[in-house]
């Protein structure tokens, strides 16, 4: 009888084991869609205020919901019914009576792309292309509805979708000398937008940026053809590095009626930049956002299409640098301008009337707003996001002159798509352990039903028996407090003592300790350090100086030294964690993607050896190297500040301590593979041992086919290799 209970002992056992082991995840786990939730995809409110259109999960039919119920109103798309197998995105016109259709979608940076685009008529449901020339760029509708513009081969196309004819309005584009209406690569990749035009309000004028690089030096990338051609293929394009001569800014205006172009007298800085060009409801008027090159001088000008005169409205300075992202917080309304600003420490939001005269502070967020999502005129009212408890969570908020009102105060992350009238929005909420929920919200923020709810990806979440995150704070040796999160195994025993795996970013304004889903080294809600997790490591990762939610003063004390306080901090977390009873002090790994990866290298070189292991990404060693507009913003120029960028991992070579594994796409156009090379060189001058891999054809995301199931699988067992053993 005792052999009988220890035969059925040892075989539940065994079969508990088993289906822990299946249930483990796989670097196929992480790389796939198992564990992707669902959205609302491509999300847009319509113009009636009471419905929004979205992609159902195939992307075969675009379907038009009720934002009273969140019932489904109408089918207003279907690609079969076109012939079609799938369609990647639409845009509807203003009047909501036709939508261009985006299919054939080829990326070109990481912003702008190339699709075919067709005109779909609602009542007639007919179909049209765009132009016949097909994969265009940046289409605008008209205020009207009439017409679209584009641009095809740097230059601009206006299409007009009564008469079905094409009128070419610039003929001055050339690859790698002249653009007109989209950005070039640093002002797309550094100011985050793709369209660089836009029509005035009664669709008479088109105004646009044009970007003369001529004289800009070129950068080129080989791709190779597997075998297809016995030499690689070169790719070259303009790319201004730190110090080096940027594109030359103009502003334009085309008269539709007459067929004329004019050039618009916006004031400019020497070397200056237009990170902007945005259309008002007043037919005389197109708004140009301008720079200086320190970017520490940010202005609104009121441009006349007419007359092409020009006038400051607002101009907003800074004793560092304007964020980035300050750019798309102004709002623009019948009556009032929304500027967001960091006078006072934290970013806050300010109201001023068209004229530029301050009417008061809107918002006084604890710890800044993070995103504005519109202003009624109606009732002198800011929609916005903000960390208005603490860093780490995020709530949406209305305010006014005279009140604050939190519309979602839940803990986690917050935020909202705003119907046009601002009666009801789409909240979606997550937290650091739970996927995204959709739920459907009334003006005053009460809960009217739930769009998706992702309760199949937490089952699936619960089967796998991921552990939570969990949040901690400590205070370093320079008497600084910094906020981090950690996973730990899910058979974890504090008897025992772990290795450890820290993962950071570390940029100007990133955060990621954060109450949301979307953290973790690979986002999917940290599924790769949930990986890690189950292999027997703790994964930990703290937000240092220079990083974002704790104000300007935190924010910008790395200005002209980026790197220098990011390494220390890094450094200062892997000492604390070596103080806790249940870690190995000499079993402490780090890694990161771009900054991530270049602060990887700095804290590896810092001085003190606390690193075992490191893996760097795609990392930027020397800021030379890198864009003007990102790394002036955070350093000025080399030629005015030697000593910040001599502080760098190549400089610093010699001091690597650790086992260290560097990757990089050869066709990264983000972060030059030069970066990696010049680095190799000085590690091996230094006689420093290393491993590198290079990805063939690859951008700085480095993806596409096997190729970060490949990726993440190195860094996985280079880490486990070195920690574990």
């Amino acid at each position: 009888m005792m052999k009988n209970k220890l035969w059925i002992f040892c075989l539940s056992l065994m079969t508990a084991v088993a289906a822990s082991a299946a249930d483990r995840l796989t670097i196929q786990d992480v790389t796939g869609r198992a564990f992707v939730p669902e959205y609302l995809a491509s999300l847009q409110m319509l113009d009636d205020g009471e419905s929004y259109a979205s992609f159902n999960p195939d992307y075969t039919q675009i379907i038009q919901y009720s934002l009273k119920t969140g019932k489904p109103v109408k089918t207003i798309f279907d690609v079969k019914e076109v012939g079609w197998d799938e369609a990647d995105d639409y845009l509807m016109s203003p009047k909501g009576d036709k939508m261009l259709i985006q299919t054939n979608t080829e990326s070109i940076y990481r912003h702008s792309f190339k699709a075919d685009f067709y005109i779909y008529d609602l009542k007639t449901k007919s179909l049209q292309r765009l132009s016949e020339q097909g994969r265009e760029q940046a289409p605008v509708w008209s205020p009207d509805g009439r017409m679209v513009a584009f641009v095809k081969d740097n230059n601009i196309f206006l299409s007009d979708v009564n008469l079905g004819t094409v009128t070419q309005v610039t003929t001055d584009g050339v690859k790698n000398e002249v653009i007109n209406g989209i950005p070039d690569w640093v002002n797309e990749e550094e100011f985050g937008f793709d369209r660089a035009m836009v029509f005035n309000a009664d669709a008479t004028k088109l105004c646009w940026i044009k970007y003369d690089e001529s004289k800009v030096r070129t950068y080129a990338l080989q791709f190779y053809m597997m075998q297809a051609d016995l030499y690689p293929a070169d790719y070259s394009y303009k790319y201004p590095k730190a110090g080096e001569t940027n594109a030359t800014v103009t502003a334009w205006c085309y008269d539709i009626g007459r067929k004329t172009t004019g050039q618009l007298k916006v004031p400019l800085p020497p070397d200056g930049y237009m990170p902007r060009i945005v259309s008002t409801d007043r037919a005389d008027q197109i708004l140009v956002y301008t720079m200086n090159r320190h970017q520490d001088i940010l202005t609104i000008v009121a441009a006349d299409p007419n007359t092409m005169e020009c006038r400051q409205l607002l101009e907003e300075k800074d004793k560092k640098y304007v964020r980035e992202e300050v750019l798309d917080g102004i709002k623009v309304t019948s009556r009032y301008i929304v500027m967001p600003s960091e006078r006072d420490g934290f970013m806050q939001l300010y109201l001023y009337d068209r004229d530029g005269q301050m009417k008061g502070q809107l918002t006084h967020a604890k710890c800044g707003v993070t995103e504005v999502y519109g202003f009624s005129d109606k009732t002198a009212t800011v929609y916005y996001q903000a960390a208005g408890k603490d860093p780490m969570n995020r709530e949406v908020y209305l305010s006014n002159l005279k009140k604050t009102i939190c519309l979602t105060p839940k803990e986690g992350t917050n935020e909202a798509a705003f119907s046009k009238n601002f009666q009801f929005f789409i909240h979606t909420w997550s937290d650091r352990n739970t996927p995204y929920v959709f739920a459907l919200c009334n003006q005053q923020g009460k809960q009217l039903s739930v769009l998706k709810d992702n309760h199949a990806l937490v089952e699936k979440v619960k089967k796998a028996g991921l552990p939570q995150k969990e949040f901690f704070t400590f205070t370093t040796s320079q008497q600084v407090t910094l906020n981090g999160w950690m996973v730990k195994p899910a058979d974890f025993d504090p008897a025992k003592k772990y290795p450890v795996v820290m993962f950071q970013y570390s940029g100007p304004g990133n955060q990621q300790v954060v109450n949301s889903w979307s953290i973790g080294s690979m986002g999917r809600g940290g599924l790769f350090d949930q990986y890690l997790s189950q292999q027997g490591l703790i994964v930990v990762c703290v937000d240092g100086r220079g990083t974002g939610g704790r104000g300007a003063d935190f924010e910008k004390c790395t200005y002209l030294k980026i790197g220098e306080l990011e390494a220390v901090d890094q450094v200062e977390t892997a000492l604390y964690l070596g103080s806790l009873p249940y870690i190995d002090a000499g079993r402490i790994g780090i890694w990161g993607w771009s900054y991530g990866g270049f602060n990887t290298l700095m804290s590896m070189t810092e001085g003190r050896p606390v690193f075992k292991a490191g893996v760097a990404v795609a990392p930027p060693t020397d800021w030379r190297f890198y864009d003007s507009i990102y790394t002036e913003r955070y350093m000025r120029t080399p030629q005015e500040n030697p000593t910040g960028y001599d502080n760098n991992p190549i400089s610093r070579a010699a001091q690597l301590h650790g086992a260290l594994l560097i990757c990089h796409g050869l066709a990264d156009d983000n972060v030059h593979p030069q970066n990696t090379f010049e680095f190799s060189e000085a590690l091996v001058q230094a006689d420093k041992d290393f491993k590198e891999i290079i990805y063939t054809n690859k951008n700085h995301s480095i993806y596409g086919g096997n190729t970060r199931t490949h990726l993440l699988r190195q860094i996985a067992d280079f880490l486990i290799e070195q920690l574990k053993n």
